[in-house]
Parts: C-alpha cells; sequence; structure tokens
C-alpha cells in the first residue's frame, strides 16, 4: 500500500549493514534527542551472528525540511563512524522524479501515468523517452513531454548519448516499461540511479519473439512477470516483484498475452510504488522489501 507521502514532517530512514547490538536503539536514540516521533519500524536479519541487517524507519519531526542537515549529520556520526553502517535519510514529501523508457506497447506505460495521475504513486513523470513515435500522443495527453530518440543497431551509442543527455541529473529513477532495447553497461553507469523492468515470466521461459504462441503449443499451466532492478547482466538483476496466474487448455495465444499483460502491469506497478516509498533495500543480488 502507498504511503501518505503528502504528510507534512514525515521522514523516512533505510539503514543496511552488519548485524551487531544496539543497532535499534542507536537509531531510536538519535531520533528522539531530535525530538522525532516514530510512527512505523520495520526490521530484518539474515543472521544475529555475523548477518546482515536492514531496518526502514518511518518518523515524523517538526520542520523536518529546516532540521535535516543537522539530523543527517548526526545519523553519519553515530550509525556511519561509530557502527559502520549505510543509511538514507529521504523526505516523505519529495516525490521520486521518474522517467519512463519504453517502445511499442503501451499497457504498462499508461497503467503507470494514470496511477500517477490518481495519486498512487509517490513520484512524478518528466518525460517519456521513446524509439517509436507511435505512442507521443497517448502521452502528450497527460502532459507530460514525450521524446522520440531513434535507435540505429549500427549507432546505438549515439542513441544513448541522446538519452543521457536527457536523462541524466534530472531522474532519480528509470523505469523500462517494455522498452524492446538492451542498455549498454556505460549508459547505466552514467546515468547512475536505478533502473526497474519488467518482463514476461514462463515456466519454462520462452526467449525472444512469439512467446505466448510458443507457451499456448507448449501447454503452459503459469504464466507471470518478474520486475528488477536492470544490471550490466540481462535480466539477472535484483528481483523487487514477481507474481503468476493459471492458465489452460482453453486460453487462446491472445488469451495469454492479454492476461500476462494485467499481470505485468500489476508487477509493475507493486515495484515502482515500493521503489518510491524506499520500501526497497538492494543488498548485492538480492533485495529486502517492507
Amino acid at each position: 500500500m502507498t504511503e501518505q507521502n503528502h504528510q507534512r514532517d514525515h521522514g523516512r530512514l533505510i539503514v543496511q549493514g552488519a548485524d551487531q547490538p544496539g543497532i535499534v536503539a542507536s537509531v531510536s536514540r538519535v531520533l528522539a534527542e531530535q525530538g522525532a516521533n516514530i510512527v512505523a519500524l520495520d526490521q530484518s536479519s539474515s543472521d544475529p551472528e555475523g548477518g546482515r541487517f536492514f531496518q526502514r524507519t518511518v518518523f515524523h519531526l517538526q520542520d523536518l525540511s529546516a532540521r535535516f542537515d543537522e539530523l543527517n549529520e548526526s545519523l553519519k556520526v553515530k550509525l556511519g563512524e561509530e557502527l559502520g553502517l549505510a543509511f538514507r535519510l529521504v523526505e516523505a514529501k519529495r516525490h521520486k522524479r521518474v522517467a519512463i523508457l519504453v517502445s511499442r506497447t503501451d499497457h504498462c506505460l499508461l497503467d503507470l501515468l494514470w496511477r500517477q495521475r490518481r495519486g498512487e504513486l509517490s513520484m512524478t513523470v518528466p518525460m517519456v523517452v521513446s524509439n517509436h513515435a507511435e505512442l507521443g500522443e497517448e502521452v502528450r495527453r497527460f502532459d507530460i513531454p514525450y521524446f522520440h530518440v531513434p535507435v540505429d543497431k549500427e549507432k546505438k551509442a549515439a542513441a544513448e548519448k541522446e538519452q543521457l543527455n536527457l536523462l541524466k541529473g534530472n531522474v532519480d529513477l528509470l523505469i523500462l516499461a517494455r522498452y524492446m532495447q538492451i542498455l549498454s553497461g556505460d549508459f547505466l553507469e552514467e546515468l547512475g540511479v536505478p533502473v526497474i523492468n519488467i518482463h514476461h515470466s514462463f515456466l519454462p521461459a520462452f526467449m525472444g519473439a512469439g512467446p505466448y504462441q510458443r507457451a499456448k503449443e507448449r501447454g503452459v499451466k503459469l504464466i507471470g512477470a518478474t520486475a528488477h532492478y536492470v544490471t550490466e547482466d540481462l535480466d539477472e538483476g535484483p528481483i523487487i516483484e514477481q507474481d503468476v496466474i493459471r492458465v489452460s487448455h482453453r486460453e487462446s495465444a491472445q488469451d495469454l498475452q492479454r492476461k500476462g499483460a494485467d499481470v505485468e502491469r500489476t508487477v509493475l506497478s507493486r515495484a515502482v510504488a515500493w521503489h518510491c516509498d524506499d520500501r526497497v533495500i538492494r543488498d548485492g543480488n538480492t533485495t529486502v522489501v517492507f
């Protein structure tokens, strides 16, 4: 469920690192000393002896914006220097700036834009970028700029440079809403923000063109979708969310594709909502989702 992030003076503190005694007490002490009131707290440890610790705390602090730097410095001393922990402090009212990359398929894109317009996602959308021009009119109906950047396989580096000129420094998250191009490692490194991808998940998997027809031919009984962070290794990044639905011999390939699109929309919107609410903590090639 998306939080009421518009609430004034609410903050989030995300902590991770080597598990050790006193972490929860230290977090609570720093917040209490600053006059903050904790309103929600989730924590997890992979092992109390030598494991990894994760914590997400939501708190209220009067005049948080004005006191943000002071609180951040106190946390840096206590958590960073004394306990050797990594942490992120964010203001809940500051929505993530999210750009969307898309090709010709529109179901994930339009679902995200509709949810954002209804206030279901804690994000703003400064732009949609596509390697095709077809969806421009649909996107502009949401009063969102649409940039067409063609991608020629012989000049892909030039296209990525143009995309980076649009995106770099202007977004906090990039979503691949059925963007049918592989991003290079250089692009991901220079962009410097998380990237979330969505793709169908069959058991067994069917790569390439026409997956739903081949799924039908093999008698697949489950179809689904996976949302994950993007790394240089194709579709191997940390998984955020997955879901499946049952199908049978009665469905046509078109039915499977329609139901698959429904799952993709749901899984992607959950993953984006959780990321924008700072519920997802990456740890190597895995995730903790609170």
